[in-house]
């Protein structure tokens, strides 16, 4: 299967079906990092909420189906898996039980007490062996929740914003936002050309990923009878491997590109056409004005 084609994770898809691709990049940076730092220190309810907006952007994106489903439903899978996780085991350590008097020997006294158990299971009888039951608390339901909706938050977001947006629009907006430090002698340009070659080669990345797994495939191979640690020296060697190619085709690149004499194009020339045309205006400005609103929202209820 090729995994790369069918799940394209962290990459360019050319096409004109969707409006989030007529958005100014600078914009769809400040959206993502809005996804990546309001989840710092908000409660749940804010989590979940920037979880479900970001489904919406992606159903009501207009986007190819072929392109995010797959990609989409393995993210919402691992993210369950880790939640559910994050819910069972324990959070914390068992408190310490205090002294104190009953509330029976004080007449007509009214206990107001929370109830910090949301959920209880079992308990369960395994094999003639007695388990005591599973009990979800209000810290591990708000951990599980938190864990699974940020790993959701950041990795979909930022996917979305890479398979829409070209390399040479994303490294020319981070460029332009990072302007003030060519001020301070930063060189600039040749850290945004490194990017845009990083960009460029996370597809080799994946491919090479992908040829390792193949060929484990292919081989047939019994992790049972090899054991703990024949099967682990095995991926640590196919770790080695994996670094080793990508080292050789990074190694390539740079002689490649000294062989044209180590030049680079300045970012100014990577200015995306959507930028000065003005039939996009509107949806740039709405982008905005959405993006003040849940700044706003969060400041205002999404606090923890």
């Amino acid at each position: 299967m090729d995994w790369i084609k069918n799940i394209p994770i962290g990459q360019y898809v050319s096409g004109k079906s969707s409006w989030l691709r007529v958005i100014d990049p600078r914009i769809k940076l400040s959206w993502i990092l809005l996804f990546l730092l309001t989840p710092i220190l908000s409660n749940s309810i804010w989590r979940i909420s920037t979880a479900c907006v970001l489904l919406l952007i992606t159903f009501f994106s207009f986007l190819p189906l072929r392109i995010w489903w797959r990609s989409l439903v393995f993210l919402f899978v691992l993210c369950l898996i880790i939640g559910l996780l994050s819910i069972v085991l324990p959070a914390s350590e068992i408190t310490s039980e205090l002294t104190i008097r009953s509330p029976d020997e004080i007449p007509g006294a009214l206990v107001l007490s929370r109830s910090w158990e949301v959920f209880r299971l079992g308990p369960f009888n395994l094999g003639g062996i007695s388990l005591g039951p599973l009990i979800v608390d209000r810290r591990s339901a708000e951990l599980g929740i938190k864990t699974s909706t940020l790993i959701f938050t950041v990795i979909h977001s930022v996917n979305l914003m890479l398979i829409t947006t070209p390399p040479e629009d994303l490294v020319w907006a981070i460029r332009w936002f990072f302007a003030p430090l060519t001020l301070l002698g930063f060189p600039l340009e040749k850290l945004s050309f490194q990017l845009l070659l990083a960009l460029r080669f996370l597809p080799l990345v994946q491919e090479e990923l992908q040829n390792l797994f193949r060929s484990i495939g292919v081989r047939a191979i019994n992790f049972r009878k090899l054991g703990l640690k024949t099967t682990l020296g095995l991926f640590i060697s196919l770790g080695e491997r994996l670094f080793s190619n990508i080292l050789l085709r990074a190694e390539q690149g740079a002689d490649s590109l000294m062989l044209r004499e180590g030049l680079w194009f300045s970012s100014d020339k990577l200015r995306p056409l959507i930028v000065i045309n003005s039939r996009y205006l509107w949806i740039n400005l709405g982008s905005i004005l959405l993006l003040l609103i849940a700044i706003i929202l969060r400041c205002l209820y999404g606090t923890s």
